[in-house]
């Protein structure tokens, strides 16, 4: 006997769930499976960028995530027990009409997933706990996964959002080349402190051959997050070690570390698989790229990993579209993937800051072959297909709003803009959208894909329902 569905998600933390939430919205069978008893405890990838709170906006998470949240504090630098000044953690952000989300939001890692957990229950679908995977082949028809207990699942697809030490790639053979960002190793805790304001990011400079200490105030908690660098030796995790670690960094006392909820260590590193996708088999997330903390990346890449994919696998199990369409998704997130590493990295060594380019919103794919751009003599500035499709408000219609759900949205900016014929507005799976002149955008007709991303532009709407019919739309 074995289970049967259509997509089989190895993994439950942030990318395996956002990828359900994804696919549970428009209908498609999908079974989350996970190798531990319960959700990932730690608050770890902290910090929501702003292209990531859009995403989890379109998800209808917009209330719960700033609900869970706050603005990251401002940094606080020590010497020697007396405050130094303060330092800004990341260079300054204004949200404008096309973007709303201009600075990140700190949410624990373990809340953010809590809060994904929670909608994919509303949408009907759970997470298998206590799931280990131990075997994996696939055919031309589907997959097939064994567990150390259970029945085997047989699906359609897979997709492997297991982490660094992805089970399902070792089981695929792909190999992950990257380099060592720092060879130190890190410890990250949970942990309860007295004698600490909540209102700054507690910066300690290392001494002369030792390693810094960060204490940072959680959002929502009660709790501070712990970042100690170790150029000698190992951490230790216990409640003592930690108590040691911080007192000798700081003016703290070992007794003002009064619980650890939770602790890890890891040395930063930046690798990368040699491919995302074999057969029938995706990987996405940490199985697919591990980020150095530094600069928010990990975390955020890897939920847009999964609403990349999301709409794409959607499409094709729907029979609307080929399964080619699932080959774009190795092309479009691995030279992400690449790019984000190296800001990571940056970041790490202190070559460039926090802000602009972390945002994420400058990301596209105007390279992918799914980017049609048909207007001519376009300014160097302008919106093109690739690109990310931006907010505005025109005569009521706020875009994002009109965009927010499963399907591609049909949009005519300008007085004098032709919109294509009946049968791509009439089609279930498309919004069509009018407003008036909008500079973010110039007058013309722009399909939006699924995603947020403008799949095709042109002057007039010559064009646009040949480029649908590549969806079955």
């Amino acid at each position: 006997m074995h289970q049967d569905t259509d997509v089989l998600v190895v993994g439950a933390g942030p990318t395996g769930l956002a990828l359900a939430v994804d696919l549970a919205r428009r209908g498609v069978r999908a079974l989350v499976v996970e190798r531990a008893d319960r959700l990932f405890p730690g608050s770890r990838g902290k910090g929501l960028q702003p292209r990531t709170l859009e995403v989890l906006d379109d998800l209808g998470l917009h209330d719960a995530v700033r609900a869970a949240g706050a603005p990251y504090p401002v940094g606080m630098v020590w010497q020697d027990g007396a405050r130094q000044g303060e330092h800004a953690m990341f260079d300054p952000g204004e949200p404008d009409e096309g973007s709303p989300y201009a600075t990140p939001w700190m949410v624990p890692q373990w809340r953010t997933q809590e809060i994904l957990h929670g909608r994919l229950r509303e949408l009907g679908a759970a997470v298998a706990f206590g799931r280990e995977l131990v075997g994996l082949s696939q055919d031309a028809d589907g997959v097939t996964a064994r567990f150390a207990s259970g029945a085997p699942v047989r699906a359609r697809y897979a997709v492997a959002a297991d982490g660094g030490r992805s089970a399902v790639r070792r089981t695929l053979g792909i190999g992950m080349t990257g380099e060592t960002v720092d060879p130190s190793a890190m410890l990250v805790a949970d942990v309860r402190i007295t004698g600490l304001d909540r209102d700054h990011w507690h910066l300690f400079p290392p001494a002369p051959g030792g390693g810094y200490l960060s204490v940072c105030p959680l959002a929502g908690t009660d709790d501070f997050q712990v970042m100690a660098q170790f150029p000698e030796g190992e951490p230790d995790l216990s409640l003592d070690g930690i108590r040691t670690a911080v007192a000798a960094r700081s003016h703290l006392a070992p007794t003002d570390v009064t619980e650890v909820r939770w602790a890890s260590d890891f040395r930063p590193r930046a690798a990368m698989a040699d491919r995302f996708r074999a057969g029938r088999v995706f990987l996405a997330g940490d199985a697919a790229h591990v980020h150095s903390p530094a600069g928010g990346q990990g975390l955020n890449t890897s939920v847009q990993d999964a609403y990349n994919l999301g709409w794409k696998l959607g499409a094709v199990l729907s029979g609307g579209a080929p399964e080619a369409l699932l080959d774009t998704y190795e092309e479009e997130r691995l030279p992400v993937a690449a790019d984000m590493l190296g800001l990571s990295t940056r970041v790490h060594r202190g070559e460039t800051r926090r802000g602009g380019a972390t945002s994420q919103l400058g990301l596209g794919y105007r390279d992918s072959s799914l980017a049609v751009e048909t207007r001519a003599g376009l300014p160097e500035e302008a919106l093109r297909a690739g690109d990310r499709a931006p907010d505005g408000l025109r005569d009521g219609v706020r875009l994002f709003t009109e965009f927010r759900g499963p399907h591609w949205t049909l949009l005519t900016v300008g007085p004098d803009t032709t919109t294509p014929g009946t049968g791509l507005r009439d089609s279930p799976a498309v919004r069509a959208v009018r407003i008036p002149s909008y500079g973010a955008y110039g007058d013309g007709v722009f399909l939006i894909r699924p995603d947020g991303y403008v799949g095709w532009a042109g002057d007039t709407a010559a064009g646009a329902t040949t480029y649908a019919a590549r969806f079955g739309l």
